[in-house]
């Protein structure tokens, strides 16, 4: 299924883009596994991604948990918690 990624702050810079669009195995039917799949990419996927950095996501712009269902299309945002002051 396609989907279309968006990443903010720090995430984005890691990365090094904004948003991209990616075809997900067949196997990856929630946030947290396209989270863990983007991990297994390698590089700045694992480090802006890694299991142990607190990162908020969301789903079609609504946020969301690791266990919410993907759809084909979708877009899917993660981004470092956000602290005010």
């Amino acid at each position: 299924m396609q989907v279309q990624l968006r990443y903010f702050a720090s995430v984005r810079e890691i990365v090094g883009t904004a948003h991209e669009a990616r075809d997900l195995p067949d196997t990856v039917r929630t946030v947290g596994q396209a989270r863990d799949w983007l991990r297994t990419q390698g590089g700045a996927y694992a480090l802006a991604l890694a299991a142990d950095k607190p990162l908020r996501m969301a789903c079609n712009q609504v946020m969301c948990a690791a266990d919410t269902a993907l759809q084909p299309g979708c877009e899917l945002a993660f981004f470092p918690p956000v602290t005010g002051g």
